[in-house]
C-alpha cells in the first residue's frame, strides 16, 4: 500500500505544506533595520535542541507540511547545521529543505550543506555598494557573499538574492542588484519592508516602483510564470539576463489569500502569520515528548491562521506612503 498523503487546508481553503524553522536568534551581522546592537537575545537554555526541533518536524510531516526553510538570525552561525539538514531529510516525506543566509558563513561550509541534500539557499543582500554595505550591516564583508554566490552557482545551487531595499537612493542598488541575475542563473527579489519590528521605523519602497524602473530602464521586459519555488514571489525575465528578478510585495501586492506557511521561532514558538502578535508555545509538549499534544498545536495553529494580515495603525500606514511618495 502507498503513503497516504496528508493534505491541511487551513480555514481560508489555503493548502498548508511550508514551515519556516529558526534555529538560532544568533546573527553574525547587525543589520540595521533587523538586529542592530544592543538587541536583546535569548539565552542558549531557550533555545531549541536539534532533537526538538527534529520532533516537531516529525509531527509536521504527518500533517501534510513537506518543505522546510532553515532560518534564523543567521543558521550558520549554529553549529551543525548542516547535520540538521540531514535529519529533516532523514525523517521520510521531506519534499525539500532549503536554507536562508547572509552568506558570510556559507563558502566554508557549502559542501557540508550539499551533502547534507540541500539545492536551493537564499542570500540576503541589499546593495553591491562596499561602503552602503558597511553601513547596513555593521561589517565590510561584501567580498564573502559575492564569493559565495559565486562558488553556490559553481556547484549547481539554485541561488536566490533577498534584497530589501529601504531608502532614499534604492534606485542606484535596485539596477546594481539586478546586474547579478544579468551575469549569473539565479533569481534577484525586492521583498517589501513591514512595518513590523524595527522595520517599522525605515522607509517603506513599493515593489510598484522598482517595477516601473524596471519598465522604464530595459526594453524587453517580460512576465515568468514558472514556478521558482514554494514562495510568493512574482517573476519577470529580461533578455540577454541568465536569471530572474522577482518582487515579493507583503504590502502592495498582499499575497495572504495563497499563503502556505507557518513559523517556528528559535523558542519553539508557533506563529501562523508574521505579521500577528499571536503565538503558541511548543515549549511544555516538547518537554514531555508529547507527540500528540505538539501534532494538535501545530494543527490548531494552521486552524486558527488569519485570512490575512493588517496595520490597525492607520498613521503609521499613511506616513509609510508619504515616505514612499518622497523616495520616489
Amino acid at each position: 500500500m502507498g503513503k497516504v498523503e496528508i493534505i491541511l487546508i487551513d480555514s481560508f481553503n489555503r493548502n498548508i505544506d511550508y514551515m519556516r524553522i529558526s534555529v538560532t536568534d544568533r546573527c553574525n551581522l547587525r543589520c540595521r533595520y533587523c538586529m542592530p546592537d544592543g538587541i536583546e537575545l535569548c539565552s542558549h537554555d531557550y533555545i531549541l535542541s536539534f532533537d526538538e526541533i527534529l520532533m516537531v518536524c516529525k509531527e509536521a510531516i504527518g500533517l501534510g507540511i513537506v518543505n522546510f526553510k532553515i532560518t534564523g538570525g543567521e543558521p550558520l552561525v549554529r553549529k551543525d547545521c548542516h547535520k540538521l539538514i540531514k535529519k529533516i531529510y532523514e525523517l521520510g516525506g521531506v519534499n525539500e529543505v532549503t536554507i536562508t543566509t547572509n552568506g558570510i558563513l556559507l563558502v566554508d561550509q557549502l559542501d557540508d550543506i550539499i551533502d547534507a541534500g540541500v539545492k536551493s539557499i537564499n542570500i540576503s543582500l541589499d546593495t553591491l555598494d562596499r561602503e552602503k554595505y558597511e553601513q547596513i550591516t555593521g561589517f565590510d564583508q561584501i567580498d564573502k557573499v559575492l564569493e559565495a554566490i559565486e562558488k553556490s552557482v559553481e556547484k549547481g545551487i539554485r541561488v536566490k538574492i533577498n534584497s530589501v531595499l529601504h531608502d532614499k537612493d534604492y534606485k542606484e542598488d535596485f539596477l546594481n542588484l539586478i546586474k547579478l541575475a544579468q551575469k549569473y542563473p539565479i533569481d534577484v527579489r525586492f521583498i517589501e519592508m513591514m512595518p513590523i519590528g524595527l522595520g517599522a521605523n525605515s522607509m517603506l519602497v513599493s515593489n510598484e516602483d522598482l517595477k516601473k524602473i524596471l519598465e522604464t530602464s530595459f526594453e524587453n521586459v517580460s512576465s515568468d510564470k514558472t514556478k521558482h519555488g514554494n514562495g510568493p514571489a512574482e517573476y519577470c525575465r529580461i533578455d540577454g539576463f541568465l536569471g530572474a528578478i522577482g518582487f515579493i510585495s507583503a504590502m502592495h501586492g498582499k499575497f495572504c489569500d495563497s499563503c502556505n506557511r507557518i513559523r517556528m521561532t528559535s523558542t519553539g514558538e508557533i506563529k501562523s502569520c508574521l505579521c500577528f502578535d499571536k503565538q503558541i508555545s511548543l515549549k511544555d509538549a516538547l518537554k514531555a515528548r508529547d507527540s500528540k499534544a505538539i501534532s494538535e498545536i501545530l494543527k490548531n495553529s494552521i486552524l486558527e491562521k488569519p485570512e490575512m494580515h493588517c496595520f490597525e495603525d492607520k498613521k503609521r500606514i499613511t506616513e509609510l506612503k508619504r515616505m514612499t511618495q518622497i523616495g520616489g
